[in-house]
């Protein structure tokens, strides 16, 4: 198969969909790799190493869509490459098309067979394709919360981790998953007061019995969740409902009665955000006010740690790409049917529930594509 890799153009998105390892794997497969030129260099892999595997170079973006048979990135195509793509050609990558129609349309009209990392899933019931960059922005949550609280930066001026005398910064998280938990761990080991907020009991005994009196957790309660916002100095949005649109957690007449300067850092943003005053801002210029409350809502975290996002995403994709290069797009899904549940788009038609009810879009069972 000929498996093309093109630069990134999101702003600000350093990162890249194959790693020169990867690349390698491909070509020893018997297959073929086409990389942009430049296209790894914002992740700390120059042409060379890409070379070395095996891999041509490419000038421009449209010479790797008009050859490549299947196409591997890392951030949702944007407008100008959704034009380049054909029907029958294969497009492995984020999508998050719940919050996204313009997408989804050119996506369908395009006839491309449309597989989304985001969907995949295990044998667990997890996201084993998300769940690295989820670990990465659950990461950097507090890391950009704590700047963001600055008062150079608009915030409160609070330190997350206080001084003797002074006491630490309340931080709130809500949402208990693979993002949650790496915000709620890095928050506390930067000595902050941190609770977290889930609606699974077993979710909160977990948390409790791993990590015992680190942080704190809570039932996710309507009323619970407001007066932990109202007294936060942060509030970290982790929410997640796989392939849907987040749900609105904070309104914006919640924000009235926060703290002043209080920050809201809205890792669900990719899929619309859970703060209904949240829109996509970029690493370039990550934060805004509403009402007095920061707010951090950059639509790629993981992209300002590149090399570390990268190479972590590249072990995890890594296999299933194999897969679909080896047996091709229809026999790897119906040997796996979690790659399967990665399936959102096909021959025009959308493939994913949560993304038809999001968009009031007419959905076949990924099953039935299969088959045409």
């Amino acid at each position: 198969m000929k498996i093309g890799c093109p630069k990134e153009i999101k702003p600000q998105e350093f990162r890249i969909g194959l790693t020169p390892n990867a690349a390698h794997e491909a070509i020893a497969h018997g297959h073929e790799v086409m990389v942009q030129k430049d296209g790894g260099v914002g992740a700390g892999f120059p042409d060379s190493e890409y070379i070395a595997a095996g891999a041509r170079i490419a000038d421009t973006a449209e010479e790797i869509f008009d050859w490549a048979e299947m196409i591997v990135k890392v951030k949702e195509p944007q407008a100008v490459e959704r034009k380049m793509l054909r029907e029958g050609q294969v497009l492995f990558t984020y999508l998050h098309l719940a919050p996204d129609p313009d997408q989804t349309r050119d996506l369908l009209e395009s006839g491309c067979t449309a597989i989304a990392y985001e969907t995949v899933t295990d044998a667990n019931g997890g996201l084993p394709l998300l769940a690295p960059m989820s670990e990465v922005a659950g990461k950097l949550a507090p890391q950009v919360g704590a700047w963001t609280l600055q008062k150079a930066n608009g915030g409160r001026g609070v330190l997350m981790g206080g001084v003797p005398g002074v006491g630490p910064a309340r931080i709130v998280v809500i949402g208990g998953g693979v993002v949650g938990t790496h915000a709620a761990r890095v928050a506390a080991g930067m000595g902050a007061d941190v609770t977290v907020l889930d609606r699974s009991l077993s979710r909160l005994r977990y948390l409790d019995d791993v990590f015992g009196h680190a942080f704190k957790t809570s039932y996710a309660s309507a009323g619970n969740t407001r007066e932990l916002v109202y007294a936060a100095d942060m509030v970290v949005g982790a929410v997640l409902i796989p392939g849907a649109a987040a749900p609105k957690l904070v309104s914006r007449a919640d924000l009235k009665q926060m703290k002043p300067g209080a920050a809201l850092v809205d890792v669900a943003i990719d899929q619309g955000g859970c703060f209904e005053t949240s829109h996509a801002t970029t690493h370039q210029d990550p934060i805004y006010e509403i009402d007095g409350i920061m707010h951090y809502c950059v639509a790629n975290m993981p992209g300002a740690v590149a090399r570390t996002s990268t190479i972590a995403l590249g072990n995890a994709t890594m296999p299933f790409m194999l897969a679909l290069a080896d047996k091709g797009w229809r026999q790897a899904c119906e040997d796996d049917p979690h790659l399967l549940d990665g399936l959102n788009v096909h021959a025009g038609q959308l493939t994913c529930y949560a993304v038809g009810k999001a968009l009031g879009i007419d959905v076949i069972s990924p099953s039935l594509a299969l088959k045409q």
